[in-house]
């Protein structure tokens, strides 16, 4: 496996006329470790269709290539969406053709967008001819997220792909623990709820900041998500998230306070609490997702 180092990220950009930018996130992967342990940790297999978004120069998609059916690169910059297959022709040809580049804005992409590209070839029944088969949907998530729209693009993904069974993504260390944080924590809010409805989060590890060119200001760390059926509840996952962005809206206060304008009044809001069994002096951050649910179900009709 042919991997893009320092030396190959530096010239690529220099050849594009590419400086690195905050607007979009970028910060380029230059050490072949670290792209080898995100395929590791990530457990794809061969069957799997995985979406990358933000490729950038193509280090993380060089190291899936060889391992998965297919990759999916959704990449906004229109210079690196265009010199991204070439970088795989010539470093990897023979799993080049495994790879369908999108370019799109990932908060805007739709199911369709993904299909993009000749699709897998199957053989037909009694394997004489082969014919074209619709291009299968990811199953599997794995990127270095843009740091600046990392979880609407996480929460964006799952709301549109159910096929995702995981995904293992790398964010800004506090984002990280904020998707991952448990109820009663500090840092336990909406990411950590809107995460939860999907999947089951944890972190997967630190990634240091000398593994990026340029190198950020902050910590990095993995992500592990594992799909999971939402809770089940009367309630749409619109209606349960409107509570969810109530409650944490003004954080410091009880439910019954923090809930009186979704609800219509302090008493409304008191009532539906009482309904789903939870304490009106209760904190948002003392609730996972089920209370939530529970809450949405209760609300009160006009």
């Amino acid at each position: 496996m042919t991997l893009l180092g320092p030396v190959e990220v530096r010239a690529l950009a220099e050849k594009l006329g590419i400086r690195p930018t905050k607007k979009l996130g970028q910060n380029f992967v230059i050490d072949g470790g670290t792209v080898r342990r995100i395929v590791r940790v990530a457990e794809v297999t061969p069957e799997d269709v995985v979406i990358e978004i933000g490729p950038g120069l193509g280090s993380l998609t060089l190291a899936l290539l060889p391992e998965v059916a297919r990759v999916v690169a959704v990449e906004i910059d229109p210079a690196l969406a265009a010199q991204l297959p070439l970088t795989v022709a010539q470093m990897d040809a023979e799993h080049a053709g495994r790879l369908t580049v999108v370019h799109a804005d990932a908060l805007k992409v739709a199911p369709d967008d993904l299909r993009t590209g000749p699709g897998e070839v199957a053989p037909a029944p009694g394997g004489q001819d082969r014919s074209e088969t619709p291009a299968a949907l990811p199953t599997a998530l794995v990127a270095n997220l843009p740091y600046n729209v990392s979880v609407p693009v996480l929460l964006h993904l799952l709301e549109i792909l159910p096929s995702l069974r995981r995904g293992l993504v790398m964010v800004q260390a506090e984002v990280a623990d904020r998707l991952a944080a448990a109820p009663g924590s500090r840092i336990y809010g909406v990411p950590s709820l809107k995460a939860a409805w999907y999947a089951d989060v944890r972190r997967a590890g630190p990634v240091g900041r000398n593994v990026f060119w340029p190198a950020p200001n902050v910590d990095s760390g993995l992500v592990s998500l594992v799909r999971r059926d939402p809770p089940e509840t009367s309630a749409t996952r619109e209606e349960v998230f409107a509570v969810v962005d109530a409650a944490f809206a003004q954080r410091r206060k009880t439910l019954r306070a923090a809930l009186a304008s979704w609800a219509g009044t302090a008493a409304a809001a008191e009532e539906a609490l009482v309904r789903a069994g939870v304490q009106p002096s209760a904190r948002g951050e003392q609730l996972g997702i089920v209370d939530f649910a529970r809450i949405a179900e209760n609300r009160p009709r006009p």
